[in-house]
């Protein structure tokens, strides 16, 4: 392909940041990724990724993403760290509204491993390009610029703690997730940041991993509790590499999940079904509990900027960040490569304003079913107009329906997948399945304790 300059920096090594400078690897002669932490020698969670050590899905978009960046990767990922590849409408089980979706045989790949596990075997897959490297423990200060030229020509970085340098690049891109400082960089320059949208969800999880045992969950892969009156609590078990599981849980708001071995089983048993409490209840323990929390999903419109420096872009998470119960954030940002290549196939010229406006399209879509999702939640606050209102009464419907129609599930798990688009639930033979099962709808058989605190 055409080189668009010589030099390129990513900052930020994470998911994103690695599949940007993968992108950049086929344009510029060199690609820099400049990371504050150091990588660990072993697959195993690093200070500059909070979440590693919780629960992470990579969606079926997701895989089949990443194995068109790095082919094989999927199969490398289950022969050389014990991942797993299933069908994500098969092989999990998924509830929401509380109502378990029917399982059937689909076309939806996924890829399940921890989190230090994906993104190490990307790192290693990324830096075996022979035009990529990495310089570790470099903390990036700030932008330099060249006003004249109203462009970004580099990074003001401090290596292992030496005096600040500046490192040239023809084009520099954010990938340093949602605690970004690139509004204050673009300050700094003379720039407008961004505004930003947030919705206050409050979301804290407790995280611990067991033993898993073949005989578990039937030998499916995981299951999944979306969060529905009415307590709102969701709930994740996932099968990960060694034989474990990852087993997550928590609330909005406030309702915390207990960092102790009654209180947390006692948490569990609230979910709309008793299966991961039944597993949690015999299963060894291997790590300690583990708590992470977030605030509030957060969305920067760097598309609406009127005016913007060349050789600068943000990336992934420090455009816009989900909240994670929903798994979404390696998956867009997979999109979000894909979206970056094809704006470079046609050039640098006006690169910013093609890129965000692409990703902010790319954005929409998770962003609507995560707020919208939440905002069914009444104590999260947020505006709720009449069409918001109607989709979430209609996937309620459509759960229902698909409790014995695994057509409809399948249906359902594309969009969740990001494999299709939310209108795609909307189409007359869609609808006509979620009319007919709701003549005759599932049953909703919520936990014991979810009776006891239903008036």
């Amino acid at each position: 392909m055409k080189k668009l300059g010589e030099h390129a920096i990513v900052i930020g090594a994470s998911v994103g940041g690695l599949l940007a400078a993968r992108v950049l690897s086929d344009f510029y002669s060199i690609v820099t990724v400049l990371e504050r932490d150091a990588f660990p020698a072993t697959d195993s969670p690093r200070k500059g990724v909070p979440q590693g050590r919780h629960t992470h899905g990579l969606l079926a978009r997701g895989s089949a993403v990443l194995e068109g960046f790095f082919p094989g990767f999927n199969a490398e990922v289950v022969a050389q760290s014990g991942g797993l590849i299933g069908d994500v409408a098969n092989d999990v089980i998924w509830i929401g509204h509380n109502v378990r979706l029917a399982n059937g045989p689909s076309d939806l790949t996924g890829l399940i491993a921890s989190r230090p596990v994906l993104e190490g075997h990307l790192r290693r897959r990324l830096l075996g390009l022979p035009n990529v490297r990495a310089m570790q423990h470099c903390a990036v200060r700030g932008l330099a610029a060249d006003p004249a030229r109203k462009s970004v020509t580099g990074a003001r970085v401090c290596i292992e703690g030496r005096p600040e340098e500046i490192i040239v690049a023809d084009l520099i891109v954010d990938a340093t997730g949602r605690g970004s400082a690139g509004a204050a960089w673009l300050q700094a320059l003379g720039y407008a940041p961004p505004a930003d949208e947030k919705v206050e969800i409050g979301i804290c999880y407790m995280t611990r991993t067991y033993r898993r045992r073949p005989t578990d969950l039937d030998g499916r892969h995981g299951i999944v509790v979306a969060g529905s009156a009415p307590n709102w609590r969701n709930g994740v078990m996932l099968a990960q590499e060694n034989e474990t599981w990852i087993v997550s849980a928590g609330g909005y708001l406030g309702d915390d999940a207990p960092d102790d071995d009654e209180g947390f089983l006692a948490y569990l048993a609230t979910l709309p079904t008793m299966e991961i409490h039944d597993v949690v209840a015999r299963a060894e323990p291997l790590t300690d509990y583990r708590r992470y929390r977030y605030v509030s999903s957060l969305r920067r419109r760097y598309e609406r900027l009127a005016r913007f420096p060349k050789g600068y872009l943000a990336f992934g998470d420090a455009i816009c960040s989900f909240n994670p119960v929903y798994g979404q954030g390696m998956t867009v940002a997979a999109e979000e490569a894909l979206t970056l290549h094809r704006c470079m196939r046609t050039g640098s010229t006006d690169l910013a304003r093609r890129f965000f406006g692409a990703a902010a399209r790319i954005v929409d879509i998770p962003w609507d079913i995560a707020v919208g999702n939440d905002l069914r939640n009444p104590r999260v606050e947020g505006a709720r107009p009449p069409m918001l209102r109607f989709i979430n009464w209609y996937i309620g419907k459509l759960h229902l329906a698909a409790t014995r129609d695994s057509t409809l599930a399948t249906a359902f798990l594309k969009v969740v997948n990001l494999m299709m688009p939310p209108s795609s639930l909307l189409r007359p033979s869609i609808v006509r399945r979620v009319w007919r099962g709701n003549r005759r709808p599932g049953r909703v058989i919520p936990s014991r304790a979810i009776r006891e605190q239903t008036p």
